[in-house]
């Protein structure tokens, strides 16, 4: 059987079109699987993540600056870093918030 289908292979059974679009799905897929797929379910948890950050959580910035949420405005977050120190930041600047046990 195995011979059959490599003198069928041999006599053009795969030329063509054929040739060149199988192995370019193939790979297509591959990449699917392991580059797209992750990454948008990457993208899912974090814009979960962000969507649930409320005043008084305690994040971390992508720049690595601790703080809590103060205040909400819109795509902005006002930060506060110590007593007195406030500073807005982007929404997507929210690396991580972080839970009751990383807070301690």
């Amino acid at each position: 059987m195995t011979s059959a289908a490599f003198l069928w292979w041999q006599a053009g059974g795969f030329g063509g079109l054929g040739g060149f679009v199988l192995p370019l799905l193939l790979m297509f897929g591959i990449m699917y699987f392991l580059v797209i797929l992750p990454q948008s379910r990457q993208r899912k948890k974090t814009q979960e993540m962000l969507g649930a950050v409320k005043n008084g959580d305690k994040v971390v910035t992508t720049s690595g600056i601790y703080g809590t949420i103060n205040g909400i405005d819109g795509d902005t977050f006002i930060l506060k870093v110590a007593d007195n120190v406030k500073i807005r930041i982007a929404r997507a600047a929210i690396a991580q918030v972080e839970t009751t046990e990383d807070a301690k």
